[in-house]
């Protein structure tokens, strides 16, 4: 027992459920059903996992209940048809096979769905013909009162069906501007009828399906209901309406709230990024604890034991709610009941593996746990058939994560890092403005290479001549990747400088005139990082800038770059760099000069692979990963790394 964590791992009771901890996790949207919505082994095995490592009660994430019109994103596991419950029956007693409680959590998205290339899927329906906030769909269409009653019945079936399955709790989804979410709030309920109106008349829906899920089900088996106490959005829900509606639900007979927070329209709010406190929204479930009697879970950036079992202590919420904190580290629960605190994987809140991933229409992972979604191929570490002397260069998040699985598969491993301090280009990121978290991803790194036995070099930059002198059987090249320097005149002159040298500290800018040449992900963070003691702008040539951005870091960003002063140029192609500035061709291919006294360019990158290329043929096994194959995101450096670390 983790004695400084004990309320954590005190059981809980949720009805006539008995939880054997406080820890929740709650629905992630995972994409791992099949095309038909048929329950899958690599679901089974993905939720298994977080079972395994201690959670005490998992969540199946919204099922759908109502195929098609009830479609959010292909591979969406259903529940909509009795055939369904013999899948969700294998991953039930998968998840009791280890000792935890298990329920799964019952939506209808409305309006806010994915779009659907196929275009089998109706078109979308909501309370009222609103458009949703997260794709450009057009106007959905108002379901009639027959309609509505008929959801009301597909709900009720579905939760009759879980319990059959032998699922412990069902959670109805009534947060996050989803289809009985938008019936609750004023912003996208505009209805005449007996569903809409004032807060009682905007209540029938939600509280018919509660009905209907407690007709289902019986009296004595628990029933959840997911909450948003505020949207954070002009018109939408506030606190103190919600706290009436708690009160209406605890009165109808639910047996716990899951309070959650912020809708599409806020979308940095439900998915937060990186800059949000943790566990900043538990003061919503402290709020709405204050006005009920039935157990309340908290939800939201809570990543650190420390900050969930002081939520716990200051009587703030029952249970704690983990989402992405789960998806980077399935064993949070067993490593904090164990004291292995350092030997926690903790989220980043870089949303790059898991949400944007789902956006791109894949199934989740994890940008820092590469297991994550591949639990059945990796979740265990198989012994090399012969250790073998490896040879890692750079210790980037691709390097080491190379080195530590090769490692911990029983290799002899050195890794050799040129600077005095590892991490690479992480470090790099980390000094972008609300992005420290990524620092955590190092010092994790470091820890655990320290515990695989991985001999580290610091300071020694491995050439050719130094690697073959020790003799390796294997050879793995991580040495990242060096800024792009475009072949335009005036590219080398003394005021142009790379954002990789103004992030790193090498160069400092102080009341200049800077123009940031790229508007992608590093330079508009570059420019965040210079706005406050520089005048800066952007020339981007694409009609946008942060478009290779992660989506909800990219719309918290938009969202902040109004106040920051930032002048943003695009549909810009650069042509030359002088000592006033640059000139660029603008979108009617017009020559137009721009002055500055600094240029920092953020144009990308290339990979570094002179070693490699040194290399070739000389060692019987090389490998080139991350940045010095391709560049790309952390997510594919690590993936490379323990994917090279689990072939050799």
């Amino acid at each position: 027992m983790a004695g400084s964590f004990k309320r954590l791992f005190e059981p809980g009771q949720i009805g006539t459920l008995t939880v054997p901890n406080r820890l929740v996790m709650t629905a992630v949207f995972d994409n791992f059903a099949s095309e038909t919505g048929t329950v899958t082994q690599r679901q089974i095995d993905y939720y298994a996992e977080r079972a395994k490592g201690g959670t005490g009660l998992v969540t199946v994430a919204y099922a759908n209940v109502d195929y098609p019109g009830g479609w959010v994103a292909h591979n969406q596991v259903r529940i909509d048809e009795d055939s369904r419950i013999t899948g969700h029956h294998e991953l039930v007693d998968t998840i009791h096979d280890y000792g935890m409680k298990v329920g799964i959590q019952l939506g209808h998205p409305g309006k806010e769905r994915f779009p659907d290339p196929a275009g089998i899927i109706p078109g979308a329906v909501a309370p009222s013909p609103i458009p949703g906030d997260i794709f450009p769909l057009g106007t959905p269409r108002e379901l009639s009162t027959d309609e509505v009653a008929a959801l009301v019945r597909k709900f009720g079936a579905a939760a009759g069906r879980a319990k059959a399955a032998g699922y412990d709790i069902v959670e109805i989804h009534g947060a996050h501007g989803y289809l009985i979410a938008e019936f609750m709030s004023a912003r996208s309920n505009k209805r005449n009828d007996r569903y809409g109106g004032d807060l009682k008349g905007r209540m029938t829906f939600p509280l018919d399906v509660l009905a209907a899920v407690r007709a289902a089900v019986g009296p004595g088996y628990p029933v959840v209901y997911r909450i948003c106490a505020d949207e954070f959005v002009p018109g939408g829900l506030t606190l103190d309406e919600t706290r009436v509606i708690a009160r209406m639900l605890e009165e109808a007979g639910v047996d716990a709230l899951n309070v959650s927070g912020g809708c599409y329209g806020s979308m940095a709010v439900v998915f937060d990024t990186m800059e949000k406190e943790e566990g900043w929204r538990s003061y919503l479930a402290a709020e709405i604890k204050k006005v009920v009697k039935v157990p309340v879970c908290t939800v939201g950036n809570i990543r650190s034991p420390e900050v969930a079992e002081g939520i716990l202590a200051e009587g703030k919420a029952d249970f704690i709610g983990f989402g992405r904190t789960l998806v980077a580290d399935p064993h949070w629960g067993r490593k904090v009941k164990e004291n292995r605190i350092d030997d926690i994987i903790r989220c980043v809140s870089c949303n790059q593996g898991c949400l944007g991933r789902i956006f791109q229409g894949l199934y989740l992972t994890c940008s820092i746990n590469p297991v994550t979604g591949r639990e059945g191929r990796w979740a265990k570490m198989e012994p090399a058939a012969k250790a073998k002397k490896v040879a890692v260069v750079g210790a980037g998040p691709a390097g080491m994560e190379a080195a530590r699985v090769a490692a911990l598969r029983g290799h002899k491993v050195t890794l050799y890092e040129r600077e005095r301090k590892p991490g690479g280009q992480a470090k790099l990121v980390a000094a972008g403005p609300g992005k420290a978290n990524w620092g955590s991803l190092t010092e994790y790194q470091s820890r655990q290479i320290a515990k695989a036995k991985v001999a580290l070099k610091r300071g020694r930059e491995g050439t050719a001549k130094s690697i073959l002198a020790t003799a390796p059987d294997v050879c793995i090249i991580a040495t990242g990747a060096v800024p792009r320097v475009p072949d335009l005149p005036g590219a080398g002159g003394a005021n142009v400088v790379t954002a990789w040298d103004v992030l790193s500290g090498k160069v400092k800018l102080k009341g200049e005139k800077v123009i940031v040449a790229g508007g992608g992900t590093v330079g508009c963070e570059t420019a965040e990082f210079l706005a406050g003691s520089n005048e800066v702008t952007i020339v981007e040539m694409l009609p946008a800038v942060a478009s290779d951005m992660e989506m909800v870091h990219m719309v918290a960003f938009m969202m902040r770059l109004a106040g920051l002063k930032i002048r943003v140029i695009t549909e810009a192609v650069i042509q030359s760099f002088n000592s006033k500035g640059l000139v660029y061709k603008d979108k009617e291919g017009r020559d137009q000069s721009l002055e500055g006294s600094k240029v920092v360019l953020a144009m990308g990158s290339v990979p570094s692979r002179a070693l490699a290329e040194a290399l070739k043929g000389k060692v019987s096994e090389l490998y080139c990963i991350g940045d010095a194959n391709q560049p790309a995101k952390i997510t594919e450096a690590i993936y490379e790394g323990s994917r090279v670390g689990r072939l050799i």
